[in-house]
């Protein structure tokens, strides 16, 4: 069995779970998330911990069960305290604004690009050189980040573009004659 399976999930104090019709749902302060369970994995719900253990002696059993705790966990901290990611724009002029549930960036090209939130995810621009991207599913958060800095990442001569926070962008040295 997966070493990782062999610890179970603890909820935090708020957050209840269930397991029924092949769902895993996840209830918390910030939100409801729900997962289908993989057949191949049992889990069980009981004393505040959430416990997993591979159907069958498989080695795909055994890695799915792993799998399965994994996701969960982050299930568990997406609805107790949430997930973000920082995106900073470096270059003249590039601008973030949030309205709502749009993200209005102005990043050099001739028109302004206006990205619509999918559910669940905020977007806040605490400068208008920041974003700060926050929801309760780990995936949609990195998936939406990941498509803002799609639109212009940085480029290798001056590091100008969308980034993330903590990313570190390595200069290319010019050509010289």
């Amino acid at each position: 069995m997966s070493r990782v399976a062999k610890v179970p999930v603890v909820l935090a104090s708020g957050v209840e779970a269930r397991v029924g019709d092949g769902q895993i749902m996840v209830k918390g302060p910030l939100g409801t998330l729900s997962r289908p369970a993989s057949p191949l994995v049992s889990l069980t719900v009981a004393d505040g911990r959430i416990s997993f253990a591979a159907a069958d002696e498989t080695a795909a059993a055994s890695a799915m069960s792993g799998t399965m705790r994994a996701l969960v966990a982050g299930m568990v901290q997406g609805v107790s305290k949430g997930f973000e990611r920082k995106l900073t724009l470096v270059g003249v002029g590039y601008r973030a604004q949030a309205q709502g549930d749009r993200l209005n960036l102005s990043l050099g090209f001739s028109h302004p690009i206006v990205y619509q939130l999918p559910a669940g995810v905020k977007a806040e621009t605490p400068s208008q050189t920041e974003i700060v991207i926050k929801g309760a599913d780990k995936q949609k958060v990195g998936q939406v980040a990941a498509e803002v800095r799609g639109f212009k990442p940085p480029e290798p001569y001056k590091g100008k573009g969308v980034r993330y926070a903590d990313e570190v962008v390595v200069l290319k040295e010019t050509k010289k004659k």
